[in-house]
């Protein structure tokens, strides 16, 4: 039987990762794995030229004989139905608002006319890739989470995302919820180590890694990774409860510190009666690559396009 690839793709704030993918057995062909910086403020062709020079560079280690076509994992707002970007007012990607990446794609790499060019959110593309090949594997029902810039979120039943319904929250995702005074996702990411601890010791760190370097022997840091954990299971027990999540996964750069903040959230989500196993991301960045590819599985691709409007 003939091999079917698919390209995953993953679009981050700074940068593109893009590979083929073995659909039949879910392994990234290595040899085309392609990453290239991304200038988020360039103008909406010079962003898409580098996207598609990306792309172009695995098909010309796979060919286009054996690929059905390309996945894109992609930051919201976005038209997941259309390939329409609809980035505003966060920074990155804001002259890319209005234009349609998919026909941009397909017109720069001057695709056959069988090839085709699909899209999901990115923190979904993580859960799905977690539930196709990682930790996720073997459970039924997973919540998969992404803890870095931003609270990227989502729901898996049998490989394929929830996002209506009574046992999820609207669309599926939690970062836009209320917490605090605000809302989750300015409580769960980055920012919030970085502004806490600024103003407990008027002083100024680059990143969640540094911070975690100082754990150890700074009570301060400690303490915010603590209440970090604690925090955490308490908003998201009532949700894994209410989906009977079997599972949760973290990602994201911030689960590198999993073993500062990973006892508390746990010991956590049983005192707040939630039973489940927790498990670390081993798939890290490759989790949306495969589950961007993963959109080019036929049977797959007809459970989740009902869901893509509402991502």
């Amino acid at each position: 039987m003939k091999q079917k690839y698919a390209i995953g793709v993953d679009i981050g704030g700074s940068h593109i990762t893009c590979a083929a993918v073995n659909l039949g057995t879910g392994e990234i062909i290595r040899n085309s794995l392609t990453e290239r910086r991304v200038n988020n403020q360039a103008q909406a062709f010079e962003i898409i030229s580098i996207w598609s020079e990306s792309v172009s560079e695995v098909i010309k280690r796979i060919g286009f004989d054996d690929l059905l076509g390309i996945g894109f994992a992609m930051p919201g707002p976005f038209d997941y139905v259309n390939g329409v970007s609809y980035i505003k007012g966060v920074s990155k990607y804001e002259n890319l608002y209005g234009f349609n990446i998919g026909d941009a794609i397909i017109s720069s790499i001057e695709a056959p006319d069988h090839f085709g060019v699909r899209f999901i959110n990115d923190a979904t593309a993580f859960a799905v890739g977690e539930a196709w090949a990682g930790k996720a594997k073997k459970y039924r029902k997973s919540m998969s989470i992404t803890l870095g810039t931003g609270l990227g979120s989502a729901f898996i039943n049998d490989r394929i995302p929830v996002v209506d319904g009574p046992d999820v929250p609207q669309n599926g995702c939690v970062y836009h919820l209320p917490y605090g005074e605000s809302i989750a996702d300015n409580y769960f990411s980055t920012r919030w180590f970085i502004n806490s601890y600024r103003e407990m010791t008027g002083k100024e760190l680059q990143g969640v890694k540094e911070l975690a370097s100082l754990a150890g022997h700074d009570r301060i840091v400690s303490g915010l990774f603590e209440k970090f954990g604690n925090d955490l299971a308490s908003f998201l027990a009532p949700w894994l409860k209410k989906f009977g999540a079997e599972l949760l996964v973290a990602g994201g750069n911030i689960s590198n510190a999993f073993n500062i903040f990973g006892p508390v959230l746990e010991k956590r989500l049983k005192a707040e009666g939630w039973n489940g196993d927790v498990a670390v991301s081993e798939l890290k960045e490759d989790a949306a690559l495969l589950g961007s590819a993963f959109l080019f599985d036929e049977e797959f691709w007809k459970a989740v396009q009902h869901a893509l409007p509402l991502m």
